[in-house]
């Protein structure tokens, strides 16, 4: 009996896990917690990529590929105007690769954009890692490894910035007072970076919940 009990116990833990871990779409309760699905995982709906290199971002089994020379995707959805949020995503980095999730950004044709940038960068020649706040806040130890997926949230709250990789926190940034120039914290859309031709970044289960 307690065998059984245990294989039932395993079965059941199994089919919860494989409804929670489907892919681009948001649970039952995500949906009444307020997030915002901004990803289907078959098209770019409400996304718009720039015209600077668009051949460099691509959709392959159900995830964002970014591959190429620089280019960027930019959310065009319910969220495209977001303040204060909650945003997670799955990423995954091939080795030696570099990209980032910007946020408090706008469309441009082409060029990085304004806003901050949430760097990717496990193995990259760069030595800013994964989690720093471009430029603002750097994190110089890689808190993933390249060729597996990890769970990236950026959390803005008023002049505050944290980010944190499968749960936990790698940078806090507190804007200071008067800060000018492009990477002000302010309000905005997201954008995905195509960094280089050597870099290969995937991202999927992109979601967002505006707070107050």
């Amino acid at each position: 009996m307690k065998r059984l009990l245990s294989i039932l116990t395993l079965a059941l833990s199994l089919n919860i896990g494989i409804a929670y871990a489907e892919d681009n779409v948001l649970s039952e309760a995500e949906k009444k917690e307020g997030w915002i699905n901004m990803f289907n995982g078959e098209d770019f709906t409400d996304w718009q990529i720039d015209k600077w290199n668009p051949e460099s971002i691509t959709i392959k089994d159900g995830a964002i590929r970014c591959q190429g020379k620089p280019s960027m995707l930019y959310y065009t959805g319910e969220a495209k105007d977001a303040k204060n949020f909650h945003f997670v995503c799955d990423v995954m980095t091939k080795p030696g690769s570099n990209g980032g999730i910007f946020f408090h950004t706008k469309y441009q044709d082409k060029g990085w954009p304004v806003g901050h940038e949430a760097q990717i960068d496990q193995t990259h020649s760069d030595p800013v890692r994964t989690g720093s706040i471009y430029i603002v806040k750097k994190n110089l130890e890689a808190p993933a490894k390249d060729n597996e997926w990890f769970r990236y949230e950026i959390i803005v709250k008023g002049d505050t910035v944290e980010t944190k990789v499968n749960g936990k926190s790698i940078v806090i940034y507190k804007e200071a007072p008067g800060v000018e120039g492009r990477r002000k914290l302010s309000q905005g859309t997201f954008g995905i970076q195509a960094h280089d031709p050597n870099s290969v970044v995937l991202v999927k289960n992109i979601k967002v919940k505006l707070l107050p």
